[in-house]
């Protein structure tokens, strides 16, 4: 008598399909998302699926990007031209700096800063032009720059609005790599990093003459603030929309005047948490600096 094994079938595999959900901003209309990558949310999910097969990682290491993300980033290269033709549309750049104050009576050890002075560690974000677009002076100099950022108002917005699909910020390496927040390659080795590094300094450094023309503006930044902290965190709010109403209006420079403005750049206080966005740093630097 004859016996059979039953072969087992494999299913059918279901073809994967995307809907845009976690990848585009909610608040983004299909008005502002042709402007921005030339197709509304049903073209982006048509062509995600299209080629869904072909560019979808196998793998969720690294933080890869989804298929839409990957989509969304090519199409927004491919609408402007050149990636670094947006920069002032799409890019912020963030940056922390002390500005000195008199010991306060009150927690004194939490003002001072690791080069041993007293002061107010202020973070912000300035646009291309170098008109600051947020600001926060409310920190004691002690506070490390990716505390003050991950308890602020704006990487808070970014977090519930979509983040990097409606622009990123471009910050040292002393801010968590998120994927609205592109920071630097700690130890790049291939050429397409190197080159995206370069870059990125390249275009950070507005930040960091924005604190330097601010400064040389507004001298009693430069020098100790002798007041409280409250009220210093309310001359700088102060100086830094008198700094902006300069830039509407116009008004130029001041030049150098011999005043030595200290930059303190990234001087390696990196931060060692998590960095969930590096699966967008690496798509960036692999797709428009692999050249």
């Amino acid at each position: 008598m004859a016996t059979f094994m039953q072969v087992p079938v494999p299913p059918h595999r279901k073809e994967r399909h995307f809907r845009l959900k976690d990848d585009l901003s909610l608040n983004l209309s299909n008005e502002e998302l042709r402007e921005r990558y030339r197709f509304g949310r049903e073209g982006i999910t048509f062509i995600s699926n299209l080629v869904s097969n072909d560019i979808s990682r196998k793998t969720k290491r690294n933080h890869a990007l989804t298929v839409p993300q990957m989509v969304m980033v090519t199409l927004r290269f491919l609408a402007t031209g050149s990636f670094l033709q947006v920069v002032g549309d799409t890019i912020g750049t963030i940056d922390g700096s002390h500005v000195r104050i008199q010991a306060p009576s009150e927690d004194e050890p939490s003002f001072v800063n690791r080069k041993g002075v007293h002061s107010v560690n202020v973070q912000a974000v300035c646009d291309a032009r170098g008109k600051f677009t947020n600001i926060n002076a409310n920190w004691p100099g002690s506070s490390h720059d990716s505390h003050i950022f991950r308890t602020s108002q704006v990487c808070t917005y970014m977090e519930q609005n979509g983040g990097w699909a409606n622009g990123v910020l471009l910050g040292d390496s002393g801010y968590p790599c998120r994927p609205f927040l592109m920071t630097p390659y700690q130890n790049p080795l291939l050429d397409h990093q190197k080159k995206y590094n370069r870059c990125h300094c390249s275009t950070r450094s507005v930040i960091e003459r924005t604190f330097g023309r601010l400064e040389r503006r507004f001298h009693i930044l430069h020098s100790e603030i002798r007041m409280t902290p409250s009220k210093a965190c309310k001359i700088i709010i102060a100086c830094a929309i008198l700094h902006n109403i300069c830039i509407l209006l116009n008004e130029p420079d001041i030049e150098d005047d011999g005043l030595a403005i200290e930059n303190d750049g990234d001087l390696g206080d990196r931060f060692f948490g998590d960095q969930d966005g590096r699966g967008v740093r690496d798509h960036i630097s692999s797709t428009f600096f692999n050249r």
